[in-house]
């Protein structure tokens, strides 16, 4: 007899990256799709986890991650926030910012707790919340700006509520944290006891001189926040998966017990290279004015097409309306667009739970100058 399999994820398929980037390779289109870059890193890192490696540093890293990493991190948002992490008991390196939350999410969610997710929302947020008996509560952000409703959130709240998840610089709205979205939210957490995953992987991604609104930065909500980061996004390393968190030394410890049987440690010489090169603020500091050329080069070369772009603050991510080209659902339109004119994009319908798509799709800016020519070259025909 074959036993019938009950799935954990039942209307889960493969991710919309996948499915764009094979089809992007499988006819040879310009991969705007998938986020990561087409460029390489800084040697300087190559070189650094290849001396690691030829200094036999290439065992199993403690579990909370190598101690020079955790100390850099530490230091860094010493720097960047005015934030204090211990780095024994506060810091805690992940195989990337996917297992991060994951790991934050089930550190704090029981079978029946309510989660709220701004929608669009990065596609693992919700399978996160579901796989650990949580009920995801959507909340859908103000198109066109991708604002939070704040009035809306407070309405999602009830008793059951344990968690709140956050996204700054926003994946796929290029959206960010503002003052008055962190005034709201302090006012919002001392009325309602909630935990907060914020994400901010895109945190050196930061356009027209903003500020970074991170939870680290205001104690109160500090308190309460798993803040998860990530080395694939700031050095241009995605395929290395190293990401973190910092937490209070309370809500680490949770994190800690889910993170030691998920993956247990990540990869040993390449924590010890970068944290060799995370002290250079240098190359921090240089990110928001690199990543804002490319933007606005892609804007500019985009100038005579048919696609109206929406506002970008943060994230290496353009959305672009496509409503003056096609009726086409945007899903449709991003097959149409890579099989008819050779650009891929990623429709916004898999980032949405509760509310319709609008006619927009999302580009990913982090390539080579040639590589963006090449691509709104293409779409300048639409």
């Amino acid at each position: 007899m074959t036993m019938a399999l009950r799935s954990r994820l039942p209307s889960v398929g493969t991710t919309i990256f996948t499915v764009m980037s094979k089809l992007a390779a499988d006819i040879g289109a310009i991969n705007l799709s998938q986020g990561f870059p087409d460029f390489d890193c800084d040697p300087a890192l190559i070189d650094a986890v290849v001396k690691h490696m030829r200094a036999g540093v290439n065992q199993y890293a403690p579990m909370p991650g190598v101690p020079a990493l955790r100390q850099a991190i530490a230091a860094k948002y010493g720097r960047t926030h005015g934030a204090s992490y211990d780095p024994e008991t506060e810091v805690t390196i992940t195989s990337g910012g996917t297992e991060a939350i994951f790991d934050a999410v089930a550190s704090v969610v029981h079978p029946g707790d309510e989660v709220i997710v701004l929608e669009p929302c990065y596609d693992s947020y919700v399978p996160a919340i579901q796989l650990n008996g949580g009920l995801p509560v959507i909340v859908p952000l103000q198109f066109p700006d991708y604002g939070i409703d704040w009035v809306a959130v407070g309405a999602a709240i009830t008793p059951r509520t344990r968690l709140l998840m956050l996204n700054s610089p926003h994946n796929p709205t290029g959206s960010i944290v503002t003052a008055a979205d962190i005034a709201a939210l302090t006012a919002m957490v001392r009325r309602h006891d909630i935990y907060i995953v914020s994400d901010e992987v895109y945190e050196h991604i930061i356009f027209d001189g903003a500020a970074h609104e991170s939870m680290s930065r205001h104690p109160e909500l500090a308190a309460r926040s798993f803040v998860v980061g990530s080395f694939g996004k700031t050095f241009h390393v995605t395929g290395w998966k190293v990401g973190y968190v910092v937490a209070p030394a309370a809500l680490t410890a949770e994190l800690r017990k889910v993170h030691q049987y998920v993956t247990f440690s990540t990869m040993t010489p390449v924590q010890h290279g970068i944290a060799d090169l995370l002290s250079d603020e240098k190359g921090l500091n240089e990110l928001p004015s690199f990543f804002q050329r490319k933007r606005d080069l892609f804007l500019q070369l985009m100038e005579g097409s048919r696609f109206t772009p929406l506002p970008c603050r943060g994230s290496y991510f353009q959305l672009m309306d496509y409503s003056a080209i096609s009726d086409l659902a945007d899903a449709e339109f991003a097959i149409w667009l890579t099989r008819e004119h050779g650009v891929a994009s990623i429709p916004t319908s898999p980032f949405l739970y509760k509310t319709g798509a609008p006619q927009v799709v999302r580009f990913c800016f982090a390539k080579k100058d040639e590589t963006l020519e090449r691509a709104a070259e293409r779409l300048r025909r639409v």
